[in-house]
């Protein structure tokens, strides 16, 4: 056998000059990240706990119909019950500012991947690198950068969340049909018009089924990231975990699950036609 590939030598080597050389930028996007993060949690501690539950029921309700509203009235009262509810919504906060970020990188991404096929074919490679390492592996160099907390939580949140954003809003406008946009172009629309008003709602549902995917994801990596510092449920249950606790350990994890079918739910639902809506 030959010598070994320095990989890890190289790929350490290559976090020492970017720590030593962006620690300016490196500081700009942890400011941005937990402004945003604070910003959510203010957001979703401000309303008293019956009140935020009665106002998402109600949204429930309107949006997939009767069983998806009394599931969340009852859910969410579930975890108040419980004494999770300020550690429900720090969860949320994380989620939130993780699937946003995914969400601004991603869109643009996979719009630039739809209109390019040079760009969709140097992208798509990295999101299958990022898809398939596994996830604990992001939390070492986010980490390294960020130190422990919430924003290296949220960094590798969105690197672990962000590839079905790009991946669906590029299959979503690769698959509207030719002579809709052949009519476009007739019309002499440019290309900002055709991608606004025609490629983009015909590539909503699609696009959302990629953000429901993002929102997903950023809930199971919030959980992971309480590793290295993140609060939340998370903590709760890794908690739980270290300390052998199984009782705690399930209700916290009941939480979550509560908060995941709640919003992957209501994020099927937000783009659905009104006749789709309620069962």
């Amino acid at each position: 056998m030959g010598p070994k590939i320095p990989i890890s030598s190289w790929v350490e080597k290559a976090v020492d000059w970017l720590s030593g050389n962006l620690e300016w930028l490196f500081g700009f996007i942890a400011s941005i990240i937990e402004g945003t993060v604070h910003l959510f949690s203010l957001l979703f501690h401000f309303p008293p706990a019956w009140v935020l539950i009665v106002l998402v029921a109600i949204w429930a309700y309107r949006a997939a119909g009767l069983m998806l509203g009394i599931f969340s009235l009852i859910g969410l009262f579930l975890i108040d019950n419980l004494g999770f509810w300020e550690h429900t919504m720090d969860t949320l906060a994380l989620v939130m500012t993780s699937a946003l970020i995914s969400i601004v990188v991603g869109l643009p991404l996979g719009i630039w991947c739809a209109r390019n096929k040079t760009v969709q074919n140097a992208v798509t490679p990295m999101l299958d690198f990022m898809q398939t390492m596994p996830a604990f592996v992001y939390l070492i160099p986010a980490v390294t950068f960020f130190g422990l907390g919430v924003v290296p939580g949220v960094i590798a949140s969105v690197i672990f969340a962000v590839p079905p954003t790009i991946r669906l809003t590029n299959l979503g406008i690769r698959q509207v049909p030719f002579d809709l946009i052949e009519a476009a172009d007739s019309f002499g629309t440019t290309s900002a018009q055709k991608l606004w008003k025609v490629q983009f709602p015909l590539a909503l549902p699609t696009l959302m089924a990629g953000i429901n995917q993002t929102i997903m994801l950023s809930l199971s990596m919030v959980v992971i990231a309480s590793m290295i510092g993140a609060q939340g449920l998370g903590a709760d249950v890794y908690r739980a975990v270290t300390q052998l606790k199984t009782g705690e350990g399930f209700e916290a994890g009941l939480a979550v699950v509560i908060l995941a079918i709640v919003l992957d739910r209501l994020t099927q639902h937000i783009f659905k036609p009104k006749g789709e809506k309620k069962h």
